[in-house]
């Protein structure tokens, strides 16, 4: 991927190398309010390392669905000041910038175009272990995550490294995915998908039918991803040889069946949080094909 010449975001808040990480100012996980429960932690961290897989593949997606169940202001701490954006200098942070600037390039244009609302930029916090955020304490194991409440997306790019030597994933375009990832949870929010989810939710019937929903979330993230793709691609052709498939790669790599089977258990639909192999590959490539918003419309599928 040939991310140099990108535009780069001036929204990147750089908390790296702080003192405690920051967790010091929000106390401790969220447990039952909004977080995942501490039981399901320990449940991925065990599959993970089993796997020999960073739980933060397993957790990031389910730590933010469970953020949003835990509706808004019930799991708010107290958060530090709001810092000014800092841009990284180092090879990593300066790439995470250059790869979220061009998602603020390309959705300040396509949202308003195609789905009449403008967009707003997150932030993207960059932190070493553990830091605070409005949505509870950001850690690590929890893998990249957006917090809808303060609209800032939270990342440990210890998180490329354990994909690359633990997970046999990586490259830049792959980790571009996995950032865009992320901006497709804020792009959902800006949509009002995500309140609407939530409400879902606490009406649903059942796990299978939460699960569900969650596995929607998941699938149009993996999809709107793949619309930053097509369209930046478009205007900066950063594209190169391989770089779809890596990222496919990882795609499949983290589909709940695949999982599953990796455990030596039965695969279980309804206990999917965020989709099979072949439907992440699916929705990323019908983003990246398409570039429409439109088409990435999970629930009406």
């Amino acid at each position: 991927m040939k991310w140099e010449d990108l535009q780069t975001s001036q929204n990147v808040e750089d908390r790296r190398g702080e003192e405690g990480g920051g967790g010091m100012f929000g106390g401790g996980p969220s447990i039952g309010g909004g977080g995942v429960g501490l039981g399901t932690m320990v449940v991925l961290g065990v599959i993970g390392w089993a796997l020999g897989i960073n739980p933060a593949l397993l957790i990031g997606g389910a730590e933010m669905l469970g953020k949003m169940r835990g509706g808004g202001g019930q799991v708010v701490q107290q958060e530090r000041p709001q810092r000014e954006a800092s841009q990284p200098t180092d090879q990593m942070g300066l790439f995470v910038s250059k790869v979220l600037g061009s998602n603020e390039e390309v959705w300040s244009q396509v949202l308003p175009q195609q789905a009449g609302i403008q967009f707003k930029a997150p932030r993207l916090v960059l932190f070493d272990g553990v830091t605070n955020s409005r949505c509870g304490t950001a850690q690590s194991a929890m893998g990249p995550f957006y917090c809808p409440i303060d609209q800032k997306i939270y990342l440990d790019t210890s998180f490329f490294r354990d994909m690359k030597q633990r997970f046999g994933g990586g490259g830049d375009f792959a980790y571009a995915y996995v950032i865009s990832h992320e901006m497709g949870h804020h792009i959902e929010n800006l949509l009002g998908i995500l309140p609407k989810v939530q409400r879902a939710q606490a009406r649903a019937s059942s796990r299978a039918e939460a699960n569900g929903l969650s596995v929607r979330v998941e699938l149009m993230a993996d999809c709107l991803a793949g619309v930053w793709a097509h369209n930046g691609n478009a205007r900066n052709r950063f594209l190169e040889e391989g770089d779809i498939e890596k990222a496919v790669a990882s795609a499949q790599a983290i589909g709940d069946d695949r999982l599953q089977r990796a455990q030596g258990g039965r695969v279980v639909p309804d206990s999917f949080t965020h989709g099979s192999s072949a439907q992440r590959t699916e929705w990323l490539l019908r983003g990246l094909k398409n570039g429409r918003v439109d088409d990435c419309n999970t629930f009406n599928r």
